[in-house]
């Protein structure tokens, strides 16, 4: 796909992506309610996708009327007669191996495709499994396909040594059908949404400390309440379009109906610290604060990043497009995660710059980056996204052409024509 340059635009974008992270878990988490759950303004990415096909394996009624899925749960979640398809989402795999672990003398199997079957498991498996689940994969239970015998679980009292909501959210399921309480910490505040929905639908989640890294998780003592929600869009693909109105002069963009959870807008936070005008404005109070982002660019000067990692990791490759048009030298720092995502993002981000003449340098856990003016170049997604994403937003500043850029459809499947509202042309 080739992108040319545009000089400016000026927008107010609605129909941005809906949010991956609150759609995987509203479908996933409905199969814990009595009654029949509403969900208006549902991903319909192939990712998404993917996470209804498995409930409704898994025994859920599964509808759609008028823009509204509807979702009836199984009275028991039983073992299907098929391989559950978790596609290229990690957040799927990942809370359902959580869930599934602890539906006693239930069997089931996850799987993916090529990408997310190479992608580590173990930071879920090994402490399931050191409670009693039963956990069978590749490597250890590290690569998927991943095996299941579901099995009353103990409570715990777990430590994670890495901030990660996947691996969070993951023990939280299994905790919810365990013989007693328990708990659970991290090094840092990683996203807080599971814990936030479960406690609106009637779990009983605790905080223990003042951060919020201390939870205690109370069993379950009857099916949660159905739900009945609107799916806010998607901080992550709204921020593309603030990048692009930073990168392009005197561009001005209004994204509209956005989550506006704290720790899923930190790229905007960075975005502010390089020089750009934001302004939020909250207009609803759901299950999360939603809202207005107002974004105008201006030059942007380079930054230092080390903190709240967690909170900005899926915005990193659009960060280092920012960076990329920024003045003087820019660093992300604790960011090895990135090196397990849909690809080693760390090698295709620096990659991708040198191919576009940008000086970069790589760490082991990050990059830094010298800004400069970027030149056209036929860029590698490795079958990632956000890194396709990230340098089609750099190809309305300089042109560009990236090799495979069907993977967006995982995440964001009318990227390419928001691209087009605000005038790219784009061509094969």
């Amino acid at each position: 796909m080739k992108i040319s340059p545009i000089s400016s635009f000026t927008a107010e974008l609605e129909d941005i992506a809906s949010d991956k992270s609150i759609s995987h878990r509203f479908a996933i988490f409905s199969l814990l309610t009595q009654g029949t759950c509403k969900i208006k303004n549902y991903l319909k990415a192939q990712d998404t996708l993917h996470t209804l096909a498995i409930i409704q394996a898994l025994g859920a009624e599964v509808e759609e009327n008028d823009g509204l899925i509807y979702i009836k749960a199984p009275k028991y979640i039983k073992s299907p007669n098929c391989v559950l398809d978790c596609g290229n989402s990690g957040t799927a795999m990942r809370l359902l191996i959580g869930l599934l672990s602890a539906i006693e003398d239930e069997f089931f199997v996850l799987s993916g495709d090529c990408y997310l079957n190479a992608r580590p498991m173990r930071r879920v498996s090994e402490p399931l499994m050191s409670l009693g689940a039963k956990i069978y994969g590749r490597a250890n239970a590290n690569l998927a396909p991943i095996c299941i015998q579901g099995a009353k679980l103990d409570g715990f009292d777990f430590s994670s040594n890495i901030a990660s909501a996947q691996v969070k959210s993951a023990l939280i399921l299994a905790a919810l059908f365990a013989k007693k309480e328990s708990y659970f910490k991290e090094i840092e505040l990683s996203r807080d949404h599971s814990e936030i929905m479960l406690n609106k639908m009637g779990a009983c989640i605790e905080y223990l400390n003042e951060e919020k890294t201390f939870i205690k998780i109370n069993p379950l003592k009857e099916k949660l309440k159905a739900f009945e929600v609107c799916v806010p869009n998607d901080p992550s693909s709204a921020f593309y379009f603030a990048l692009a109105a930073c990168i392009l002069p005197h561009s001005k963009v209004v994204l509209k109906n956005v989550l506006l959870n704290k720790t899923r807008i930190e790229a905007f936070k960075i975005l502010e610290k390089m020089g750009a005008k934001i302004t939020y404005n909250v207009t609803n109070e759901d299950f999360e604060s939603i809202g207005e982002i107002c974004v105008e660019g201006a030059p942007l000067k380079a930054v230092n990043v080390s903190e709240n990692i967690a909170w900005l990791i899926d915005e990193i490759p659009a960060l280092a497009i920012a960076f990329a048009c920024a003045k003087g030298k820019s660093v992300i720092k604790n960011a090895k995660e990135l090196r397990v995502k849909e690809s080693d993002r760390i090698k295709s981000i620096v990659l991708n710059l040198q191919k576009c003449g940008i000086k970069v340098k790589e760490f082991e856990d990050g990059f830094e980056v010298e800004g400069g003016e970027a030149k056209s170049a036929k860029i590698e997604s490795f079958g990632d996204h956000r890194i396709a994403m990230s340098f089609l937003i750099l190809g309305l500043r300089c042109g560009m052409e990236v090799d495979d850029s069907e993977c967006i459809k995982t995440s964001f499947p009318n990227f390419i024509e928001i691209l087009k509202q605000i005038g790219a042309k784009i061509g094969d």
